[in-house]
């Protein structure tokens, strides 16, 4: 498991609101939706020069929207949606997070247990997490990354 530590200042992500209470596969019908209805946020989302997105992200809070970690991590709130302007303003349907800013420990999605592996890693390390775990999409290399926020 290769980890690298980034800084990532304050972001926003406008996407599909779901909660863990929506029930089973909740984060399935989000990602469906969003991804049916891109068009409509098509042009907040930031892109590089080349015109890829900058980012597919599956951001995640707890329940009380301060961007903690989920309650015993399956307890929360998920936002499936692309990075975009920090002005951009969510059209009716959308939710729009304003993510803040964290030294974030990444870890590239490899298997099902690359979630707890990496938990068990910052155990074994004395690192805590700082706020909730994010999920990332590259659209250059459809990699999915865990950002870890590290204190």
């Amino acid at each position: 498991m290769k980890i690298e530590k980034i800084r990532k200042d304050s972001f926003v992500v406008i996407g599909k609101e779901g909660s863990t209470l929506d029930g089973e596969g909740f984060i399935q019908r989000l990602w469906q939706d969003a991804n049916t209805h891109f068009d409509e946020i098509a042009d907040l989302a930031k892109k590089e020069e080349s015109g890829n997105l900058v980012g597919i992200w599956g951001a995640m809070t707890d329940f009380s929207r301060s961007f903690k970690p989920w309650d015993d991590f399956n307890r929360g709130l998920y936002l499936a949606g692309a990075e975009c302007r920090d002005d951009a303003e969510a059209p009716e349907g959308w939710v729009k997070w304003v993510i803040p800013g964290y030294e974030f420990l990444v870890v590239e999605h490899e298997n099902d247990q690359t979630f707890a592996e990496m938990l068990k890693y910052m155990g074994e390390n004395n690192l805590s997490l700082a706020g909730a775990v994010n999920d990332f999409t590259d659209p250059k290399t459809g990699k999915k990354l865990y950002l870890f926020p590290d204190p």
